[in-house]
């Protein structure tokens, strides 16, 4: 089960370099995610900014479309043909945390400042704290419990 964690930021920048932290604790195997969003209020108009899933749909098609050809002899077209299909099917299937949702969450941010939605399947909750103290950011929500949640915003506070 995945666990939601929504981060403020003062600016768009602050909010992007977090989301590039979390990529890299990722690339360390101290945390895994499911998504990761940036969600910015541009004078009252909510941008997301997420990774697309366009690519990774492109090179499974790719993969699949090249063994179906090879079934064939056509594993050239069957790879071209793979990867269109990966492509447009990846592009249409939206994962992780809803649009709709994030974008109302982002309605209650002030011009000019920024969330980091993250959705965490796992992660080494010390490590992951440790390097987190270091934001200059505000819990806006999470799906912990109360009490998790409250520890949380007390680590993050701590250092600040």
């Amino acid at each position: 089960m995945s666990n939601l964690f929504v981060f403020g930021f003062s600016d768009v920048d602050a909010a992007q370099r977090a989301r590039q932290e979390v990529l890299d604790l990722q690339r360390r195997k101290l945390i895994e995610i499911d998504d990761i969003v940036v969600v910015e209020n541009r004078d009252g108009k909510i941008q997301l900014h997420q990774a697309s899933t366009a690519a990774a749909g492109a090179v499974g098609g790719a993969v699949w479309g090249g063994l179906i050809g090879l079934l064939f002899f056509m594993p050239l077209l069957g790879m071209a043909v793979g990867a269109g299909a990966g492509a447009l099917s990846g592009k249409s299937v939206d994962v992780g945390v809803d649009d709709k949702f994030m974008r109302e969450l982002g309605q209650n941010l002030a011009a000019g400042q920024a969330a980091v939605f993250v959705l965490v399947r796992k992660a080494t909750r010390d490590k992951v704290l440790k390097e987190l103290a270091d934001w200059n950011t505000w819990v806006i929500q999470t799906s912990l419990s109360e009490e998790d949640e409250r520890q949380l915003a007390a680590a993050l506070h701590a250092k600040a």
